[in-house]
């Protein structure tokens, strides 16, 4: 059985994209939450996000103890790799980076739905949680919601690229650069400059100033400024207490191992083989957010620690629903589990993906560039 996921244009007619996957084939049609007519189900993806809409409720207790969970444990594992530094036991101290990048990772998480207002039922709440734990993974929150609030409204959108994203070319955008602006783009998709050089760049020095936003008013530049002070008043704080040296062995690895995976997550997101880009009328939100957003199926373990972020097609659609309930929508839609899907291994062939192919539609290697449309 086929399941062709069809969104819906603004006038109610179907789009021309589809894109057929497989479903369950013990899945009745009848008791599908979206049934159609027929041999195929179709998804309307404005229907599916309006059905959603009752995922959205947070729960106090429930975000108070996954913020509890994330953050004590951060703490205690710093603690320990203080003790093993001072007890000379350097492999365990290197043993506990990992662990320690994995809880600051979803201490990001939590900050990223509080930028959402997802995570607490209080827009207050959410506000100065986020912004107390931005001094921790150095992302002024406002500053930051604002820039990926512009990622939601544009994501899939080649007219509004720019912010809050990935930069894509497309391939005559690409033939069309100069030598060195070929040279430019090709380094900045490198991997090494990608998921290395870029997460320094990112958290030490991009964010230290509201770049994007200059002319934003005053919200950004005193996030950014108050965020930038109350870093340097907790690192003056830590380093009094156990030396520079100390400080800079567990907060910089830990805090560059946890960027280069945030930033390969926000990757493979969007950055997969058949994602979706488009421009003018025929941009839908809706369809950007269930085509062009993937389903990176991850390992429960991997899916804890990146607090589900993995369902991002579904996050696309409805932003507010907290990612402790993500696992709930998809139980009761199975029909989402396929669309977009990306396992952990499908995911590594990503990187080679650089530039979107209007043609074809979808994104291409430099080689395919070459291979098809010959040497520029």
């Amino acid at each position: 059985m086929t399941l062709t996921v069809v969104p819906a244009d603004l006038d109610g007619t179907p789009c021309t994209r589809t894109n057929p996957i497989h479903i369950r084939k013990n899945l009745p049609l009848q008791n599908a939450p979206l049934a159609a007519v027929a041999d195929t189900q179709i998804i309307d993806a404005r229907l599916i996000t309006r059905k959603l809409s009752k995922y959205r409720d947070p729960s106090t207790m429930r975000s108070v103890i996954e913020l509890s969970i994330t953050a004590i444990p951060l703490i205690v594992l710093c603690l320990a790799m203080w003790a093993a530094l001072q007890q000379g036991h350097l492999w365990l101290y290197a043993l506990l980076i990992l662990p320690s990048a994995g809880f600051l990772l979803r201490l990001f998480m939590v900050q990223h739905d509080c930028g959402h207002g997802a995570f607490f039922p209080s827009r207050r709440s959410n506000d100065w949680v986020g912004r107390v734990i931005g001094v921790l993974t150095l992302t002024p929150y406002d500053y930051w919601r604002r820039t990926h609030a512009a990622h939601h409204a544009g994501a899939g959108n080649l007219d509004r690229r720019g912010i809050g994203d990935i930069d894509t070319l497309t391939v005559s955008e690409y033939q069309a650069l100069s030598r060195w602006g070929r040279l430019r783009y090709r380094l900045y998709r490198h991997p090494l400059i990608m998921f290395g050089l870029g997460p320094f760049y990112l958290f030490f020095m991009q964010y230290r100033l509201p770049f994007g936003l200059m002319q934003a008013g005053w919200q950004p530049w005193v996030s950014t400024m108050v965020t930038n002070a109350a870093i340097a008043s907790l690192a003056a704080v830590v380093i009094w207490m156990v030396g520079i040296g100390t400080f800079l062995l567990i907060y910089v690895p830990v805090t560059l191992l946890a960027g280069s995976i945030g930033v390969w997550l926000f990757y493979v997101q969007h950055q997969f083989e058949d994602t979706a880009w488009s421009s003018g009328r025929n941009w839908i939100a809706q369809e950007a957010g269930l085509h062009g957003s993937s389903h990176y199926d991850l390992p429960g373990v991997l899916r804890w620690f990146t607090a589900n972020i993995g369902v991002h097609h579904v996050h696309h659609l409805a932003s507010r629903i907290p990612f402790y309930r993500l696992p709930e929508v998809m139980r009761d839609f199975p029909e989402l589990k396929d669309v977009s899907r990306l396992t952990l291994v499908q995911s590594l062939g990503c990187v080679r993906l650089v530039l979107w192919d209007e043609l074809q539609q979808r994104l291409i290697s430099f080689a395919e560039m070459r291979r098809v449309y010959g040497a520029t």
